[in-house]
Order: structure tokens, then sequence, then C-alpha cells
């Protein structure tokens, strides 16, 4: 079940960062200042970066033990949280209110996504010795 997600999720972050690029570079350009354009280009980077590797897990990992369910829910997760909150943050400021509760929220992914790179480095060491 946890595998079926992993590629859903792929899928849907994949299919998202498009959608979020192009909107970022077509109707935000004129809206962003340069640093909220970066913002937004860093948050739907790492969002296809991640959904890359939630492919290549979801293809390859069988999801039986606890390490791999760590691993494929601290990316879920924690892309959720950085990107999400990045493009919440550029677009609540480009209108002038910006949602300060969401300024925690990035690093708080950061450090998920951090978790998964690190799990994954001690699955692949476990093999690898």
């Amino acid at each position: 079940m946890l595998q079926q997600l992993t590629l859903i999720f792929a899928c849907i972050f994949g299919a998202l960062a498009i959608i979020l690029g192009a909107f970022g570079a077509h109707a935000l350009k004129k809206k962003f200042t340069e640093e909220q354009m970066s913002s937004f280009e860093t948050g739907v980077k790492y969002q296809m970066y991640h959904a890359i590797v939630l492919l290549i897990i979801g293809l390859t990992l069988p999801m039986l033990n606890t390490l791999e369910w760590i691993i494929s829910l601290s990316f879920i997760t924690g892309t959720l949280l950085f990107s999400f909150s990045i493009y919440g943050l550029c677009l609540s400021g480009s209108r002038g209110k910006k949602i300060k509760a969401l300024g925690p929220v990035t690093p708080l992914g950061g450090l998920l996504l951090l978790i998964g790179w690190l799990c994954l480095l001690i699955f692949v060491m476990s093999y690898a010795l």
C-alpha cells in the first residue's frame, strides 16, 4: 500500500511541479519580486527533485520495513511542508499579507527531507556492507 502511495505522490508532485513552474514563469512573473520568484522556483525545483526520488523509491523499494517507510513518508511530508509553505509565503507576500505562520514550516519540511536522505543513506549502506 505504501509503495502505491509513494508512486501516487511522485506523480502528483511531478505534475504539480510542471504546472506551478509554468504558472510561476508566466502568471506570477509580473506580480512577484525577484526574491519571491527565486523562492518560488526553489520550491518547484525541490518538489520535482523529490518527485523523481519518490518515483525511484516507489519502483525499487518493497516498503517492507520501518526504514523504508520512514524514507518514503519523510520525503512525502517534507516535500509538502517545504515546497508548499514556500508557495504560500510567496503568494501571500505578493498580496501584502504574508502568512508568517508558514515561516517555521519551511525548515521543518527541509528537516524531514534531510531525514529522508539520511535514512536512505543508512538503507543503502546496509546493503553495501
